[in-house]
């Protein structure tokens, strides 16, 4: 078991840790090594019994250096293909809603469970509304908690990989260099404001308020060119870094044969939402003349920061990837209310329909 008696100790030791395997995942020329390797080393020292966990404040620091880096990113050019997202967003609420009904199905066919926990356990993201929603209606909560949890961390690290397979060749280990870095004078009073306009977006409850605060300001401003370059690499790295820590994080106080009752259900639900976001990502490249990789990483049912963060580590359009899985959350946010409710009603006829117990 891993300890450490400082309250300080803990975070220092967590990001060690998730230091040291984005060093090591870029010594083995891992694609986008600041995401992957942080999240599998300090998911592994948190199986082993260290209490992983970041600042708030800093985790929210970090959120608004990589959204104003994303922001940089958004060109002109990226502006002029957003005529052809409609019907991409269309495929993409179609492959939303079969991970949802024919997902879930496969979890009570195969794994018995219940209708609700089934549900809302194949629900492709918006992990923090599908947990309060399974409190209010008594679903399963750790199993839901903890297949949701794993489905982001494999997606993380699996995404990278499939992206050769598809036809890109190889990717960067390293960040792709854009344009050089923002001086201070400019980047300093870019990251106060897009600080200021991400906590205006969470008062209106904006999934990622932080991120998406930085990165629309950042993008304003370079896509009308009233500022240009990049957040530098010695802000961004750790920025990066502190992400793919924080995947690592979840968990927490989760032990090895909690892990191992939810892996048989996870890997199904996981392989199945891959698939069909292959599918409808190929379709949607094929159909529009989008590359495979952009496609890839918006339809990947993985956490929205986490994925707009890979978008710029693999050098894949931001401005398409952001548009999709903010999206994703906004379907999400109106279409599982009402498949809850219909859960329910279709529970309560069960319910009554079964013969009385003696």
């Amino acid at each position: 078991m891993i300890s450490t008696d400082s309250s300080l100790g803990p975070a220092l030791l967590t990001l060690a840790i998730g230091a040291a395997g984005a060093a090591f995942a870029a010594l083995l020329q891992m694609p986008a090594p600041f995401l992957t390797g942080p999240a599998l080393s300090v998911t592994l020292a948190a199986l082993a019994g260290l209490q992983a966990r970041l600042p708030d404040r800093f985790r929210d620091a970090c959120f608004v250096l990589v959204g104003v880096n994303l922001g940089a990113s958004v060109t002109p050019e990226a502006i002029d293909t957003a005529i052809r997202w409609p019907l991409s967003l269309v495929v993409l609420a179609l492959s939303v809603l079969a991970i949802i009904l024919l997902g879930s199905r496969l979890l009570r066919r195969l794994f018995g469970f219940d209708r609700m926990s089934a549900l809302l356990t194949a629900t492709p993201g918006h992990l923090s509304f599908v947990l309060s929603l399974s409190t209010d209606v008594r679903a399963d909560l750790l199993q839901v908690t903890m297949i949701q949890t794993i489905r982001v961390l494999v997606l993380t690290l699996l995404v990278p990989f499939l992206a050769p397979l598809l036809g890109h060749g190889d990717l960067p280990v390293l960040p792709p260099q854009g344009a050089p870095p923002m001086p201070l004078w400019i980047l300093l009073p870019l990251l106060a404001l897009s600080a200021l306009a991400g906590l205006a977006l969470q008062r209106f409850r904006v999934p990622a308020a932080l991120l998406l605060g930085g990165m629309g300001l950042s993008a304003l401003g370079h896509a009308t060119g009233t500022i240009s370059g990049s957040v530098p690499a010695w802000l961004s790295v750790p920025a990066f870094v502190t992400m793919g820590t924080l995947i690592g994080t979840r968990f927490s106080g989760v032990t090895p044969s909690m892990l191992g009752k939810a892996l048989g259900a996870a890997s199904l639900l996981t392989v199945f939402a891959t698939l069909v976001s292959l599918a409808v990502a190929a379709l949607v490249s094929k159909l529009l003349g989008l590359p495979i990789l952009s496609a890839l990483i918006a339809f990947a049912p993985g956490g929205l920061e986490t994925m707009i963060a890979m978008s710029l580590l693999l050098n894949a359009d931001p401005a398409y990837v952001t548009t999709h899985h903010v999206f994703r959350l906004l379907m999400l946010t109106v279409v599982v209310p009402v498949l809850v409710a219909r859960t329910r009603r279709v529970m309560a006829r069960e319910a009554a329909a079964r013969p009385p117990r003696d």
